[in-house]
């Protein structure tokens, strides 16, 4: 299982420099239109694809626009043994920081 975080509480945790990585589930062209500082773009289609390049020993937040996506990503990478928190909402409740 994997919790559920705010997005108030993810922006807590990059301002803290807690050691977590931000990943964007939402589709290249989404991404493109502005994401979280320091999110890397691993679209929930390709997650399957690309579960090698995500690291197993880092916890992780999955973030897309309204937080369905990501809950399905969470999902998946918490199955493969993942420490991963799912940003409830998305990029739709987001009011911290945006990078294009």
């Amino acid at each position: 299982m994997y919790e559920e975080l705010t997005p108030e509480e993810v922006e807590r945790l990059i301002r803290n420099h807690t050691p977590v990585s931000i990943i964007d589930v939402r589709e290249p062209f989404e991404f493109a239109e502005g994401h979280i500082p320091r999110a890397i773009n691993i679209s929930v289609n390709e997650i399957q694809n690309r579960i090698g390049e995500i690291n197993k020993e880092q916890e992780h937040v999955m973030v897309c626009h309204s937080g369905n996506r990501s809950d399905v990503a969470s999902a998946i990478l918490s199955a493969s043994g993942f420490k991963v928190k799912n940003m409830a909402g998305g990029m739709m409740n987001w009011h911290g920081p945006i990078e294009c």
